[in-house]
């Protein structure tokens, strides 16, 4: 196991490449070692977490005052192979992107359309990630997790983990270390229906529709290229953390509020909230229900007067040439000049449109 404590900045590991250095950094180069490095860790009471492949965090420019445990586990294992339904065991560690290259390059469908997202396999379940219509939830059968309350490994179906867009039960407060991922895939040389209108459009087909996997992957990398949303030493707007913030889910009656043009999508229904007074038994669940609606963040920003390369007066943070989503460092940024333009952009889409965006990436040691 190697120790990088008090050495290596976290910017040197994270892909917004801000942030100071850990007072302990850990890197176990298996399994064994990394459940050993991180029970150790947590007897210890000191803080602590846990970095994959650090696509989706920003750190403090004073570093983390406690120890990091690097997530570097490889490898992928068919389980079974049955009536076309291959279920693999990935462990943590192992680059998401090149998972779905081995799924697309062994004929296996259903994460294909989630193509050149970076970051690791074990960190993919936390914020369930989605993209271009396919989300992991679609395809995770379960987790093999060490629960830090309990100190012991534990089984986590899809079901145990509370998937909601962008969110599960490890991102809601459930502490712990995902040591491997199961995922049931489908043995086929064509892709799940294409789930989402600019991938159809690219692709040149309908909703619904089945490609050749290739086809599909090669087609999500290129529109996300065009994006800065693929990590690229030649593209300056690749160095982000993706899409700085979710797209915002609101209330059918809020989103009335909001000018026509604003793009908008129908999401799960949520019953309204009824009132029951002490004693009683609820009744049924009414049959009127308040819809949420997913909006454009996107969209959000730029009419709240965010273009594509914004950037405050003397900031080296800026909004991404390509895409308001991201915020990128364009040379020398910190973390707290990556954050201040975040608290800049909520404060402009809130006071705009009166919704309040939320950060995809984990922050730590800062805040928006």
């Amino acid at each position: 196991m190697v120790d990088e404590s008090g050495v290596t900045p976290l910017a040197e590991l994270t892909t917004m490449r801000v942030g100071g250095a850990a007072h302990e950094l850990l890197a176990p180069a298996t399994r064994d070692e990394l459940i050993a490095a991180t029970l150790d860790t947590w007897a210890s009471g000191e803080e602590w977490i846990v970095l994959g492949g650090g696509s989706n965090v920003v750190v403090a420019d004073e570093g983390f005052d406690g120890t990091v445990v690097r997530v570097l586990t490889r490898g992928i294992t068919v389980l079974s192979d049955i009536d076309g339904r291959v279920v693999l065991r990935v462990e943590a560690g192992e680059p998401w992107d090149d998972l779905v290259a081995y799924t697309v390059d062994n004929g296996l469908a259903g994460i294909e359309a989630l193509s050149g997202i970076p970051g690791s396999t074990g960190a993919a379940p936390v914020q369930n990630i989605g993209a271009y219509g396919q989300e992991i939830s679609s395809s995770l059968v379960a987790i093999e997790f060490l629960d830090y309350l309990a100190g012991d490994l534990q089984r986590l179906t899809a079901a145990d983990l509370g998937f909601d867009y962008r969110t599960s039960t490890l991102k809601q407060g459930r502490r712990g270390l995902v040591l491997s991922v199961d995922f049931e895939l489908t043995r086929s040389a064509e892709s799940a229906p294409v789930g989402y209108a600019q991938l159809a459009s690219t692709l040149g087909v309908e909703l619904g529709t089945r490609v050749p996997l290739r086809e599909v992957r090669d087609t999500v990398l290129a529109l996300r290229a065009s994006k800065g949303m693929v990590l690229d030493p030649a593209d300056p707007d690749s160095v982000s953390c993706g899409s700085f913030f979710t797209n915002p889910i609101v209330g059918e009656n809020f989103a009335r509020t909001l000018p026509e043009q604003a793009p908008r999508w129908a999401n799960a229904p949520e019953p309204a909230p009824v009132a029951v007074p002490l004693g009683e038994e609820p009744a049924a669940p009414p049959a009127q229900t308040d819809f949420r609606v997913k909006l454009s963040a996107a969209w959000l920003i730029e009419k709240a007067g965010i273009g594509r390369g914004f950037s405050l007066p003397g900031s080296r943070a800026a909004i991404s040439s390509k895409h308001t989503l991201a915020i990128v460092n364009t040379g020398g940024a910190t973390a707290a000049e990556v954050t201040e333009l975040g608290r800049y952009v909520q404060t402009r889409v809130f006071s705009q449109f009166g919704v309040r965006m939320v950060a995809e990436p984990v922050l730590v040691g800062v805040w928006l």
